[in-house]
Formats: structure tokens, sequence, C-alpha cells
């Protein structure tokens, strides 16, 4: 076979066999990576790329290799979820940087954080001032999750005793220029309803791209002409 033609045909079973591999292993795998995730990950990319390249390297062999780590991974993974010992050790802990506005520099230390780098976390949280923080933790993926003291967060409504509303997720009614029935009847409207509202505006449902109905009964209409109104 042409070296050219089976780089295509390898590079091919490769990417298809990669895409299953990461759907096997979850959505998890997308949003967060352990460290023994990570380091499968650049092996197995490594492996990946020699044998989509290398038309010496035995398929099987690689294939075998990929499908030894993704499996240990699998197990790893498995095992953490039922034991906090081992998830602890092969995920990492949090660790808490700040403590009542006070910096604990030795957990900077243990975590190789300078205070530069730990300001600027601060600072992408809209915090500029470290004596503002009740709490600041490093959590396991590097994420910084930050409490500010009660001086300085924003006032809630349960806090001034206000009783709004539950805010509910938007449901669509028209996509694409078409009407999305099941969900029209599942909010206990008809496709009457709906075409009184469009019809008083003077709008064809053909012309809408994305119309969506909130919990507060008003209904935003996104049109192909890039506007936008509101329905009572």
């Amino acid at each position: 076979m042409v070296d050219w033609i089976e780089v295509i045909l390898r590079s091919l079973f490769i990417l298809i066999g990669l895409f299953i591999i990461t759907k096997l292993l979850g959505k998890k795998q997308l949003s967060k990576l352990s460290y023994f995730e990570y380091i499968v990950g650049i092996i197995i990319g490594d492996i990946a790329g020699s044998l989509s390249m290398d038309v010496e390297v035995s398929l099987l062999h690689g294939v075998t290799s990929i499908l030894i780590w993704t499996l240990m991974s699998v197990f790893l993974s498995y095992i953490s979820m039922k034991n906090k010992k081992v998830r602890d050790f092969v995920e990492g802990k949090a660790r808490i940087f700040i403590k009542d506005g006070k910096i604990l520099e030795e957990n900077l230390k243990k975590e190789r954080f300078t205070t530069d780098e730990l300001l600027e976390m601060l600072r992408k949280k809209s915090v500029f001032s470290a004596n503002e923080v009740e709490f600041a933790l490093l959590e396991a993926d590097g994420e910084l999750s930050v409490l500010l003291k009660r001086d300085y967060r924003a006032i809630k409504p349960a806090e001034l005793w206000l009783h709004l509303p539950q805010d509910k997720e938007p449901k669509t009614l028209i996509m694409d220029g078409k009407i999305i029935k099941e969900v029209l009847t599942e909010e206990g409207h008809n496709e009457a309803w709906l075409k009184k509202i469009l019809s008083d505006k003077h709008v064809q449902i053909d012309d809408v791209f994305l119309g969506q109905l909130h919990s507060d009964g008003k209904l935003t209409l996104d049109y192909y002409e890039d506007g936008m109104s509101e329905v009572e």
C-alpha cells in the first residue's frame, strides 16, 4: 500500500478510536483532569500521533497500548469513586489559601504559588483586596473558590425578606422558524395562542429564529433579522 494512503487510513482509524475512547471516559474528562488522567492523555496522544505518521509502527501493538492505558484510567476512576483516600491521592485535595482575610503563606508554598499569582486569581474573581475575603480555597482542579466577608457581598433578596417568584428555565417554543409543539403543550398553550401573539406583532413563524417563554410569562423573540422584542 502507498505510504500516504496508509497514513490517511491510520489517521482516520485513530481519530474514530480516540472519539470512542473519549465518549467511554465520559464528560468529566472534558472539564476536569486528575494528575493521572492528564498523564494518560499525553501518553495516548503521543502513541496516536506515532501510529498515524509512522507506518513502520505496528498498528496492532499501538492500539493494544492505547487500550491498556484507557482501561487503566477507567479502572482508577472507578476505584476513586469508591475510595476517598484513592480519590484524594489521584485527584488531589483542596487547600485553603485565605482564612478570615489572612493569607496562609505555608499553604501557598505547599502548592508552589506566589503571592502575585494568588492576587491575580483574586482579581479574576473581581476581588482586589485579600482583606475582603472570608475564605479562599484552591480546588483540586486548580480553580480558586472565593467567599467574601459579609460586608463585601452583594445583598440577596432573602436578606431583605423579599419573596421573589422562582426563576425557572426558559422554554423554547420556536426554533429555526418552526413551532415545538411538545413544549407548547407542556406549557398549557396551543398554536392558536402563539400565532395570535405573533399576529399582533405582525410577525410570521418563519421570521422567528428563536422564541422562548420565560417564567414571568414573557415571550422573547429573536428574528432572523437580528431583532429582539418582548411580548407579554
